[in-house]
């Protein structure tokens, strides 16, 4: 057989491989769950996932999905699920740009930048994500002004105890095409137009982008590091500005070191959010808190947020490990 031959087949059974593995732990986990289900009804438990199509009976104050009491509870863990990605995709993405930003000033020649990156990434993560929310929440309550007197952060950014008001594309007279960009505008009792964020949303992206990015800027620049020296005086040999060698040279190579752990960041973020229950943000957690106070069905729910989770990770394991083996082949050639 060929070394190519050998290769694939080597590969299809690889596959094959983890197919069936995923199939075993598929199965052990219905068998789990069906089980603890059989227990439980067998002890006089009432038990089931019937529930799902059963009215709430409570609503949820914001997110993409509208909701309400009348709906069923397959649509309220729904609702929480997009409210978990709706955190949890603009925070990883504050957190990488924030973290590279960061990563790199750790190793910049001038002291007082260094000394401020050193700061934040020592303070950052060295204090407990929760604690930090708490805080957060507590600033937004407290020390920010009333809605009725925001404070102006950029043109058309509006930031008071009320949440955030940002630009936001809205509808034109043919629909969604063409859009244009709806501005809020102070007003006598507040910020009118564009799209309000509540306090609790910020509080959480914040609170993950800031926490998450003081360990991605150790991933960057451990990542940079790793890139040999020679490398660094090559781009200088060519004549390339110190930005320059850090974008054609230095990052594309210290990829190879960065993606993994990166990935592995992005998936304790994405778990993290879960905490967004404690600062009162609808997320996944706190729909399955409501719904056990409501029925009573606790192994239910805790199972329906665990396979949640577990989907939500292995599909950014999926994207970021395609992404690596591109960077991977990439830097090899």
């Amino acid at each position: 057989m060929s070394p190519e031959g050998a290769s694939r087949r080597g590969a299809w059974l690889a596959w094959v491989v983890q197919a069936l593995l995923v199939l075993a732990v598929v199965a052990g986990a219905f068998w789990v769950v069906h089980h603890a289900l059989e227990v439980l009804r067998a002890r006089g438990v009432r038990s089931g996932f019937d529930f799902l199509t059963e009215p709430a009976g409570f609503s949820i104050s914001e997110g993409w999905l509208d909701f309400d009491a009348s709906q069923p509870f397959w649509r309220a863990f729904l609702a929480g699920l997009i409210n978990t990605v709706r955190a949890a995709v603009p925070a990883a993405i504050f957190a990488v740009v924030l973290g590279t930003l960061i990563g790199i000033g750790r190793l910049a020649p001038h002291v007082l930048l260094r000394g401020i990156c050193t700061a934040y990434v020592e303070l950052l993560r060295n204090v407990p994500l929760l604690v930090q929310l708490l805080m957060l929440a507590f600033a937004m309550a407290n020390l920010l002004p009333d809605p009725t007197e925001p404070v102006r952060l950029l043109p058309g950014v509006w930031l008071s105890k009320g949440g955030l008001s940002v630009p936001w594309p809205a509808a034109g007279e043919g629909g969604w095409w063409p859009t244009h960009f709806e501005w809020p505008e102070r007003g006598d009792f507040g910020v009118n137009g564009g799209a309000a964020l509540s306090p609790e949303y910020v509080t959480i992206v914040a609170g993950l982008s800031f926490y998450s990015a003081s360990f991605v800027a150790e991933i960057v620049r451990a990542g940079i590091l790793s890139v040999s020296q020679g490398q660094v005086l090559a781009g200088q040999a060519l004549g390339l500005s110190p930005v320059q060698q850090l974008r054609i040279v230095i990052l594309p190579q210290a990829l190879r070191v960065i993606v993994p752990s990166l990935t592995n960041q992005l998936l304790s973020l994405t778990k993290n959010s879960s905490l967004a229950v404690a600062v009162g943000y609808p997320e996944l957690v706190s729909v399955a808190n409501t719904t056990i106070g409501s029925n009573g069905r606790a192994f239910e729910c805790i199972a329906i947020i665990m396979a949640i989770y577990l989907m939500l990770s292995l599909l950014i394991s999926f994207g970021m490990n395609r992404y690596n083996a591109r960077v991977a082949l990439r830097g090899w050639r």
